[in-house]
């Protein structure tokens, strides 16, 4: 046999070798889903139920990296800053059209993130509040005008609100406000993203069909999605979106109980996956001297704060609510947050916990409450499990229930001793979470009312710092203070468990908990 012959042999076996592994286009998914969509705008929504579906129908200018650590290029295909920080120029990626076949054009992107900027609009204007004009520049550039140099904001322009509408859809539907229109826009929403919505049966399903005008290509330049149609089934019912899944008429599903884990690791058919998460789960303390009721309050000193870290054992924990799932915070931050710096623990030590008891005055114990939502598994759980902990320092530990609308109003209200939190981040950026849980200006440090002026000093620093190092400096030692003065009780990291029948490829839920269905197939 001659070489030619010979290497067209060895060729075509290639060929069929990786013809057989690429992904296959078409077919219809349906993925079991614990919970609705409730508003499908990008600027006025606030629940992860639509947040994390919303990058399926629009695109933002950059995209989070699948670690959820970084950006990469998307509607914008590079990015670049002037030397004082304080300008940034992005150029878009040409030949864009939106679902409906029209262009992208600049002014779609300056309409759009002059809508997520507008301080009167939602709840996340805050990540682009560095922004003070947007600019057009030529036929596809956008120039940033900044108020300060802003390292955040390449994460910010892959966050869920500074997605890219259609200006003139937009502001075509009826109504004279802004929300208004977004509400009439949400029904039938018009993006860039990979898929469209077909059809939503509010509480039931929600179909997705492909984007015939999709931009993405995969690395062999075939067009993006695979999937013809994605289907939501809402399935609030644990056990009964597990049977589903089991019984084929679901091809994948979503927060799939930790308890469950290992029985569907056992499935032959089914893949049962665990998706690095941002999601920390703590315990919020009330850190003003007195309660709301004028109770003098021990939890504003920082030794008993610190006592009750050293008394509860988060191993224990991670066995009993996670069945050894999870792993114990070392940070107010997941490890999976950009900038994590790991702390060196307060590991049990109930002789240790006596000891800062006994310095702070309360050595003969004292009473403290929690409150947890009627009815959450895993927080009566816990709250039981520190009552448990507690009881041999004499602290004798009630256990409040209330239905979740109550427990967020007492909680925004500063109206609790003590409270457990579930926290995910929603920018690939420490500063959302730090915001949030130690910055007093913010929502009082998750309503805990815990301030400290060096903290916040450098986290002012760490937001105009755009050189990664020095930031990476300064969030070392923000987490160095807040771990010693300890706020909440640290607990744990937990990941996001999905489970999917062994056909179902491509599909990731990104540490920031958007689910990408843009590379998902069936390989059936």
């Amino acid at each position: 046999m001659g070489k030619l012959v010979r290497f067209g042999l060895v060729l075509l076996a290639l060929v069929a070798c990786f013809a057989s592994a690429a992904p296959k286009r078409g077919g219809t998914m349906v993925y079991g889903r614990y919970a609705d969509s409730l508003f499908l705008d990008p600027v006025l929504n606030d629940a992860n139920v639509d947040i994390w579906i919303l990058l399926n129908i629009y695109d933002t200018l950059l995209a989070p990296t699948p670690d959820g650590k970084s950006v990469k290029p998307n509607l914008a295909t590079r990015y670049s800053l002037s030397r004082d920080g304080k300008t940034m120029t992005l150029v878009l990626r040409p030949g864009v059209k939106f679902s409906d076949g029209s262009p992208l054009t600049p002014q779609d992107v300056k309409f759009s993130l002059d809508r997520a900027k507008d301080p009167n609009n939602g709840a996340w204007n805050s990540l682009i509040a560095s922004i003070d004009t947007v600019n057009v520049s030529g036929s596809n550039s956008i120039v940033l005008n900044l108020k300060y140099p802003d390292p955040s904001l390449p994460a910010a322009l892959a966050t869920f609100n500074t997605a890219i509408l259609p200006q003139k859809q937009f502001m075509a539907m009826p109504g004279a406000k802004d929300e208004d229109k977004a509400k009439a826009f949400a029904e039938h929403p018009i993006g860039t993203g990979p898929f469209i919505l077909k059809e939503w049966k509010k509480g039931s399903s929600m179909t997705l069909v492909r984007n015939p005008y999709y931009w993405g290509k995969d690395e062999n330049g075939i067009q993006l999605p695979y999937l013809d149609e994605l289907r939501f089934e809402i399935i609030p019912d644990d056990n009964t979106r597990i049977l589903k899944l089991q019984s084929g008429e679901l091809d994948g599903a979503e927060f799939i109980p930790l308890a469950r884990v290992a029985e569907l690791k056992a499935n032959a058919n089914l893949n049962m996956a665990l998706f690095p998460s941002t999601e920390v789960d703590s315990v919020t303390m009330n850190n003003r001297p007195k309660l709301n009721d004028g109770t003098p309050n021990p939890l504003s000193n920082v030794l008993v704060r610190q006592a009750l870290n050293y008394a509860t054992d988060k191993e224990a924990i991670i066995k009993i609510v996670t069945f050894g799932l999870g792993k114990p915070s070392r940070s107010y931050m997941s490890s999976a947050t950009p900038l994590f710096a790991a702390q060196n623990g307060y590991p049990y030590n109930l002789d240790k916990a006596r000891q800062l008891l006994k310095q702070a005055g309360y050595d003969k114990g004292f009473d403290l409450s929690t409150m947890i939502v009627s009815g959450n598994a895993d927080q009566t759980a816990i709250a039981s499990a520190l009552q448990q902990m507690w009881t041999p320092l004499g602290i004798k530990l009630r256990i409040d229930q209330f239905d979740s609308a109550t427990n967020r109003s007492k909680y925004r209200a500063n109206d609790f001793q003590m409270r457990l939190s579930k926290w995910t981040d929603d920018i690939a950026d420490p500063s959302e979470i730090t915001s949030y849980f130690a910055i007093y200006k913010n929502v009082e440090s998750l309503h805990s009312g815990f301030q400290n002026t060096q903290l916040e000093n450098l986290f002012d620093q760490s937001q105009r710092e755009t050189a990664y190092v020095k930031r990476a400096v300064l969030y070392q030692q923000i987490q160095k203070i807040y771990w010693d003065q300890a706020p909440i009780i640290f607990l744990y990291e937990a990941p996001y468990p999905v489970a999917l029948q062994k056909y179902v490829k491509g599909f990731i839920q990104i540490p920031l908990g958007n689910n990408i269905f843009v590379n998902t197939y069936l390989e059936k």
